[in-house]
């Protein structure tokens, strides 16, 4: 009995007008977004690649002065990763490089900087067809699954043989979404050959598998709206009424809920911006410098004075030890003094932005499409973890700078001109070579992104199972 009504559900919705308009979603949206998306990763891969060269010649043929502390001496890249194809997440908005400088780390500028007026309309990527537009489709599929039969009368026909009533209700629910996850998996695999046609590494573990969840969660999706769009159906006697709800919560849950969300954090945990703490830190190094020459001059006024003068010969060796075993030490302080109080700072910052963002994904996980959203994020490597990963990993690197080249560098006039001197006289070697280059970014491990998002997708699930269990109950309870 099942089976006969499951038949005759998917036949009731391949003919109709809605199925035609899925079908055009399915093989217009998502090979050409996904073709469209891949060219441009292409293009920002050649990009990441052509930028790397030219910054290693430019410091080759101009090294750069490290003695101003705004100055970079070196670029630490974010390299594009080919899953962006099907969620572009937050690869735009991160800065494209790190600058690595005396005063710490400076972001580079970030892609939407030099984006168009389209950047504003918003991305047409995979995770936007899934997010929205099919959970759209999934409402228009099932508003009317009961409602529709009750408002026609047919309802009551139906039940008033031997069929029970949770046999109705699986056939409405499992026929229309086989009608609906068919079209959508055999776009999903033409898009698929398409981009691998094009190039795409599909044959790398480390990308199939990514591919293959974000595949099984968009199911997922799909089923909570389809659940949702079945209990909108059993409360309501009237399809145009079951319509404008249905239309209602779908604005709610996938348009303002998630950014609403983010909303009221900024309000309930505010943050300082990003330049106000890097002027902090540089207005930080300004004073300690000022008091470290201050000390360092009434150190050298003491050492050398004779007869009531000063008596410096720079071109004396035995004066450059005097000077800098005068000097280190002071400069070993207010280094260290400096590494306290930014890091202190940065400190501070990283909280505040923890906190706020901690509370607007909360919040806004009472919507199911900021579940899958964070997962395909994470899934696609674009999302916070990826973020984290990509800081860390240029905080790292500063420190290691901090630690071989920029502790060897003063603020002291005397010892910058003394360093100078030096630097000319040894042609040896160049100031590029010795700036340590920069690691690699080990890219998060499928495990601890899937552990990392197990309650984006325990979320869904008890999203799907909960709607089902109150549809149900419902239709049970109503009075045919």
């Amino acid at each position: 009995m099942l089976t006969t009504l499951i038949q005759k559900e998917i036949m009731h919705h391949i003919l109709s007008v809605r199925f035609i308009a899925l079908l055009l979603m399915c093989a217009l949206l998502i090979p050409l977004t996904l073709s469209i998306n891949y060219r441009r990763y292409s293009q920002n891969l050649t990009d990441y690649q052509e930028s790397v060269k030219r910054t290693r010649t430019e410091a080759k043929e101009n090294p750069p002065n490290a003695q101003d502390p705004n100055t970079e001496v070196f670029k630490f890249f974010l390299k594009p990763t080919p899953l962006s194809v099907f969620a572009n997440g937050l690869e735009e908005a991160l800065p494209t490089y790190l600058g690595m400088t005396r005063n710490g780390v400076r972001q580079g500028s970030a892609g939407i900087s030099q984006a168009s007026a389209a950047y504003a309309l918003g991305n047409l990527d995979f995770l936007f067809i899934i997010g929205t537009v099919f959970s759209l489709l999934a409402l228009l599929f099932t508003f009317d699954a009961v409602a529709g039969e009750r408002e026609a009368g047919t309802l009551r026909i139906n039940l008033s043989n031997p069929l029970p009533r949770d046999v109705f209700l699986w056939s409405k629910l499992i026929g229309g979404y086989i009608v609906f996850v068919i079209p959508f998996l055999v776009s999903f695999l033409l898009g698929l050959l398409l981009i691998v046609w094009q190039g795409f590494p599909l044959g790398e573990l480390k990308v199939a598998l990514p591919v293959f969840g974000l595949t099984l969660v968009s199911l997922l999706y799909i089923a909570v709206f389809f659940a949702i769009g079945v209990v909108i159906s059993t409360y309501l006697d009237n399809a145009k009424t079951a319509l404008i709800v249905a239309f209602t919560f779908w604005v709610f849950a996938v348009l303002i809920a998630p950014r609403g969300a983010f909303v009221v954090a900024k309000l309930v945990a505010p943050t300082r911006t990003q330049q106000a703490v890097y002027m902090e830190k540089n207005a930080l190094r300004n004073n300690l410098t000022k008091d470290k020459e201050e000390k360092i001059g009434e150190k050298m006024a003491l050492a050398f004075e004779s007869g009531g003068s000063v008596q410096i010969n720079l071109n004396d060796p035995e004066t450059q030890k005097r000077l800098d075993k005068l000097r280190k030490p002071i400069e070993e302080q207010y280094r260290l003094e400096f590494q306290n109080q930014s890091g202190k700072i940065d400190r501070d910052y990283q909280r505040e932005k923890d906190r706020q963002e901690q509370v607007g994904e909360m919040l806004s996980r009472i919507a199911p499409t900021s579940s899958l959203t964070y997962f395909a994020m994470n899934l696609t490597q674009t999302g916070t973890l990826k973020r984290d990963t990509y800081f860390q990993t240029g905080e790292r690197y500063y420190k290691q700078l901090d630690d071989t080249y920029f502790s060897t560098i003063s603020d002291d006039v005397l010892a910058q001109f003394m360093q100078i001197m030096n630097r000319t006289n040894d042609s040896d070697e160049s100031e590029t070579d010795k700036i340590l280059p920069p690691p690699m970014l080990i890219e998060p491990a499928l495990s601890d992104t899937l552990r990392r998002s197990a309650v984006d997708v325990f979320l869904l699930g008890f999203f799907a199972l909960v709607f089902t269990v109150v549809a149900f109950l419902k239709f049970f309870r109503s009075d045919i």
